[in-house]
């Protein structure tokens, strides 16, 4: 069985497009306009979008099933594996009390919770994007934040902001590799470029987001602190990515600006210690003296007893230990990242990975079994490729090079460190399965959705009318990349889906393709929290299931705004700096 995707299946381009995108304002609709549970919107869209795809666009029914049950088999093990795992671990840390250790370490760095969440959401959260990706910093984060005592609303919503910056480069450059590969074009010029687009929306981003929490009276408090934090990412980001490479530009970002902002805290201080008005009314009180309590370690901690402040001090061995889980999940998943460590991991544990042919050449293409009937049955037309193209279709079962396998053992060995039997791992586990059940449902309807409307062709619709822009099209261009993500939830896979077009509408629009392929991911990176997969994990990390609608109305302007401000710089990129667009950059090894 062989089939085409169709492009405009009514006669007029502007009825095709509507009809393409009746999954994803069914799946806002019901998330955003009816409050209807987030598995519940998943299950609609995805629905949606076979009916869609097989009524309007003439897909073959079997063909638009087993693309459904292959995105959420790719769900399951590629991110919300991921999810779980990320969040087993946290409730190990808060099981065995460590994260109460943790969350008081911090607020004796800064009782202010405007610099708490530049320390946390921006700068933590782009390390672990950096490590893991596909949804990880957010839950974590988010998680984390709940325990220093943010609302969850404010926990969910202020990490979705703050992971888009790092995103291009989530879990060791994996959207840029795919973006190379996907367009054919050097890998070091779209990392350059990328990296000389995003570092001025990586200084603009800590202060948009402490602007969302308070008053521009209260950001400029802290501007110099912003300051710090946005430059040291931003100019890392250029410099890693122009000069170094692509796989760390994340994790070196987060590092730099939390070692900076640390540092910075050291001479600097705000005037005002500024707190949300839930916050309990307890004076604040300086590092503790002598004569209340020696101090050791250099941690402090203040909490309100019996109408006085008590402080509570802990020492520097004490503070390792309760950061003991998230540094192993670090370097665990840094490890799982590394590409020569995943390649062997694969080579021996995952099957169908490496399959010679009969002619004694290895199987070109994407590694994993040929998923039956679907692998290369569907094929994409012009003007989307220049020549009829098939869409491969492999899973690759990696239960082993799994970044969420990295999570699930880190979570393992720092509950044994910490003093937990197997049982009690158990016991944690299935609470954590239990509370997440629902959340990774969803996740997985959300892929079946995306790749639904990937192999039916729904989304190539979609992104050929953003082509008809003209010489706008650097501006929309980037939208393009935007709606990719908020389609698919991952930078990575909007670079699958619309990394060729863009280079071929580029080219015939005469604008530079290396331009327009790097902005597709950058523009894409402000889609991230909008996109339903994003927000049901926030919304599951932060134990708030049913506030989806609530938190996609409240970033969803700031994520078009932020969008814009990229398309704006790529216009510049396109008429007015069109010499600083790199072409043929090799990286210093």
């Amino acid at each position: 069985m062989q089939w085409t995707q169709i492009y405009d299946p009514l006669g007029h381009w502007w009825l095709s497009t509507l009809v393409a995108a009746l999954p994803i304002m069914v799946l806002f609709g019901l998330l955003a306009g009816l409050k209807v549970k987030p598995h519940w919107c998943a299950i609609a869209g995805a629905s949606t979008a076979v009916a869609v795809a097989i009524l309007f666009f003439k897909m073959p029914p079997a063909l638009a099933a087993l693309s459904f049950g292959y995105g959420v088999a790719f769900g399951v093990l590629k991110i919300a594996w991921i999810v779980l795992a990320a969040v087993y671990l946290y409730d190990i840390s808060v099981e065995t009390g460590q994260f109460e250790i943790m969350k008081e370490s911090v607020a004796g760095i800064t009782a202010d919770r405007r610099l708490q969440v530049l320390l946390v959401a921006f700068c933590f959260g782009a390390f672990i994007e950096g490590a893991a990706g596909f949804g990880a910093p957010v839950a974590i984060a988010g998680a984390f934040m709940i325990g220093l005592g943010f609302k969850p609303f404010h926990a969910a919503a202020l990490n979705l902001i703050a992971n888009t910056a790092p995103v291009a480069w989530g879990a060791i450059g994996t959207p840029v590799h795919t973006l190379a590969a996907v367009t054919a074009l050097p890998e070091s010029d779209l990392n350059a470029m990328i990296g000389r687009i995003l570092p001025f929306t990586a200084i603009i981003v800590p202060f948009w987001l402490v602007r969302t929490m308070v008053s521009w009276r209260e950001t400029f408090e802290v501007f110099p602190a912003i300051l710090v934090v946005g430059g040291s990412f931003a100019l890392t980001q250029f410099v890693w990515s122009n000069y170094v490479d692509g796989n760390l530009v994340d994790i070196m970002g987060g590092v730099v600006s939390i070692v900076a902002l640390l540092i910075f805290l050291r001479f600097w201080k705000p005037k005002k210690i500024w707190r949300f008005d839930y916050d309990e009314k307890a004076p604040v009180l300086p590092p503790p003296t002598g004569e209340i309590t020696d101090q050791v370690g250099g941690e402090w901690a203040a909490e309100k007893f019996d109408g006085f402040v008590k402080v509570r001090t802990y020492t520097s061995g004490q503070v390792l230990k309760a950061w003991m889980p998230f540094a192993i999940l670090s370097l665990l998943v840094l490890l799982w990242g590394l590409p020569k460590i995943k390649l062997a991991m694969n080579q021996a544990t995952t099957p169908a990975f490496r399959v010679v042919l009969p002619d004694g050449k290895v199987r070109p293409g994407p590694p994993g079994w040929d998923v039956p009937v679907l692998h290369n049955a569907v094929f994409r037309a012009a003007p989307v490729v220049t020549k009829p193209t098939p869409e491969a279709a492999r899973y690759d079962f990696n239960w082993l090079s799994a970044t969420g396998t990295a999570c699930f053992l880190a979570a393992i060995v720092s509950g044994l460190l910490l003093g937990q039997n197997p049982l009690q791992l158990m016991n944690i586990f299935w609470r954590t399965l239990v509370r997440m059940r629902l959340a990774m449902v969803a996740i997985s309807f959300m892929l079946g959705l995306g790749y639904v409307t990937r192999y039916s062709g729904l989304d190539a619709v979609l992104g050929l009318a953003f082509t008809r822009t003209g010489w706008l099209y650097p501006f929309f261009g980037t939208f393009l990349g935007w709606l990719g993500v908020a389609l698919t939830g991952s930078d990575t896979s909007a670079n699958a889906l619309f990394g060729s077009l863009q280079r071929i509408t580029a080219q015939q629009l005469g604008i530079d393709p290396i331009l327009m392929c790097a902005a597709n991911s950058a523009g894409g990176v402000m889609g991230k929290m909008v996109d339903a997969q994003s927000i049901t994990i926030a919304t599951s990390a932060t134990e708030q299931v049913g506030n989806e609608g609530i938190i996609f109305r409240f970033v969803a302007w700031h994520s078009v705004a932020l969008c814009s401000i990229v398309g704006i710089i790529v216009l510049l990129y396109a008429y007015v700096f069109r010499s600083a667009v790199p072409h043929g950059l090799t990286f210093v090894k």
